[in-house]
C-alpha cells in the first residue's frame, strides 16, 4: 500500500506545483490591469474658468469615489495640470502629459481652444481623450477619431434648441453677441441655422475680444437697433459681467435676452436680480424629478459641500464613460479595440437623462429650456428631444 500510494503522491504534488506555478503566470499577466490608471487632469484651476474647472474634477471624482475608487478594477491616478485656458500653451501641455508622465488618459478641458489643442496631441499619439466641457463642433467633426470622446455637447446643440425657441415666440430680428473665438462663433452659427429656417433673421453679430468683458459699445448697438431678441454665449466672469451690465443698461426690459446655458450655469449668486427671468437652453437644468439627479445632488452636496452645476454632471458622465470601457475589458486597456466599442454602445444614466454616444462620440441628448428663477435655471420644457449633433467634416478612421 506504501508504494502503490507513491505515484498518487507525487502526481498529486506535481499538480500542486503547476497549479502554483500557473496561479503566479496567471497574476503576472494581470498585473498591467491592477496597476493605478493614471487620467492627466488637464483644466483651468485659475483664470475666469477656474470654477468650471474644479466643478468638473469634482464630478468626476465623485463617479470613482461611488465606485469603491476603482474604474474596472483599477485605482485612479490623478496627474493634475492647469491649463490656464491659453490655447498658446496647450500642445505642450497635454504632450507633456502624454510623453513625460506617460498618462493612459486625457480629461480635459473647458476652453474649446485648448481642447482643439489636446484633440490633435490625442490624435497624434493615439491617447484616449474625453472632453468633458469644451463645445468646439471640430473636436467631433473634422478632429474626429476612435479614441476621443466627449460627455458634453457640441456648442451647435444648445444653440440650435435655443434658435427654434426664440423663433416660436415670434421673433423676427435678432442680434447675436459673444466673444470672438470658437466656441462663441460655433454657438452663434448654430443658433443662426435653426433661426433663420424658421423664417428669422439674425441683423447682426457683434463680438467683443475674450476674455474682454468691457460690453458697453455692444450694449449702445443694440439699444440702436432695437431687434426683438439678443442671443448671445458667455460663461463664467465674462456672463457675471455681460447680465448686469445689460440690466444696468435698461434693455432687460425691452429687448429679450437669450443664450446657451452657460450663461446662468454657476453665475446666479453673483448674478442676482438681474439674471431673474432669463431662458437659456441646454442639457442640464434644476428641477429635473429623476432618482438618478436626485441621488446625484445629494452626494455632491454632502462631498463638496456645494450644489452641483451642469460643469460636475459632465465631469461625473467623463468617469462614467471611462468606466463602462474599463469595465468591459476588466480593465485591460491593451484591449484598445474592445474598450472603445464599449465606450461607443455605453448607455450612460446621466444625472441629466439617459444618453447615447453617436457616431462622431458626442451625446444625443435632450436639450432643455430653463427659466432663472432664484438661484436655480428651473426646467421649463424639453426644447429639442434626443438631439444629434451633425458632426459635420467628421471621417472615422
Amino acid at each position: 500500500m506504501i508504494f502503490d500510494s507513491a505515484p498518487k503522491f507525487r502526481l498529486a504534488f506535481a499538480s500542486l506545483v503547476l497549479a502554483c506555478v500557473s496561479g503566479a503566470a496567471q497574476a503576472q499577466a494581470q498585473a498591467p490591469s491592477a496597476a493605478p490608471l493614471k487620467v492627466g487632469v488637464m483644466l483651468p484651476f485659475t483664470g475666469t474658468y477656474a470654477p468650471l474647472g474644479v466643478a468638473i474634477e469634482n464630478g468626476f471624482k465623485l463617479y470613482v469615489q461611488q465606485q469603491g475608487g476603482r474604474l474596472g478594477g483599477r485605482t485612479i491616478d490623478y496627474v493634475r495640470l492647469d491649463d490656464e485656458s491659453d490655447p498658446s500653451k496647450a500642445s505642450e501641455n497635454a504632450s507633456r502629459l502624454v510623453k513625460r508622465d506617460h498618462v493612459d488618459v486625457l480629461l480635459g478641458t473647458v476652453h474649446s481652444g485648448v481642447a482643439m489643442a489636446m484633440a490633435k496631441v490625442a490624435k497624434d499619439t493615439n491617447t484616449l481623450l474625453i472632453v468633458p466641457n469644451a463645445g468646439a463642433d471640430n473636436v467631433t467633426g473634422p478632429l474626429c477619431a476612435p479614441n476621443i470622446f466627449r460627455t458634453s455637447f457640441s456648442n451647435w446643440q444648445p444653440a440650435y434648441a435655443m434658435g427654434k425657441v426664440v423663433a416660436s415666440k415670434g421673433a423676427k430680428r435678432v442680434v447675436t453677441l459673444t466673444w470672438k473665438y470658437a466656441a462663441g462663433e460655433e454657438s452663434v452659427r448654430g443658433f443662426k441655422e435653426a433661426f433663420e429656417a424658421a423664417g428669422g433673421k439674425v441683423v447682426d453679430e457683434l463680438t467683443v475680444p475674450f476674455p474682454n468683458v468691457e460690453f458697453q459699445a455692444q450694449l449702445t448697438q443694440i439699444a440702436a437697433a432695437k431687434p426683438d431678441a439678443v442671443y448671445v454665449f458667455f460663461a463664467g466672469a465674462g456672463a457675471v459681467k455681460f447680465v448686469k451690465d445689460y440690466a444696468a443698461a435698461g434693455l432687460k426690459d425691452k429687448i429679450p435676452l437669450y443664450g446657451a446655458g452657460f450663461l446662468t450655469d454657476g453665475t446666479l449668486e453673483a448674478q442676482g436680480d438681474a439674471a431673474q427671468g432669463l431662458l437659456t437652453t441646454l442639457h442640464y437644468a434644476d428641477g429635473l424629478t429623476s432618482a438618478r439627479d436626485q441621488g446625484f445632488r445629494l452626494d455632491y452636496a454632502k462631498t463638496y459641500k456645494l450644489q452641483p452645476d451642469v460643469y460636475a454632471v459632465q465631469g461625473y458622465d467623463a468617469a462614467q464613460l471611462l468606466g463602462a470601457g474599463l469595465v468591459a475589458v476588466k480593465g485591460d486597456m491593451t484591449q484598445r479595440d474592445a474598450m472603445v466599442r464599449a465606450m461607443e454602445q455605453a448607455k450612460i444614466d446621466s444625472p441629466r437623462g439617459p444618453f447615447v454616444m453617436s457616431k462622431a462620440h458626442n451625446p444625443v441628448q435632450d436639450i432643455y429650456l430653463r427659466q432663472v428663477n432664484g438661484h436655480e435655471n428651473r426646467v421649463v420644457l424639453v426644447a429639442a428631444k434626443g438631439l444629434a449633433d451633425p458632426a459635420r467634416g467628421c471621417r472615422m478612421n
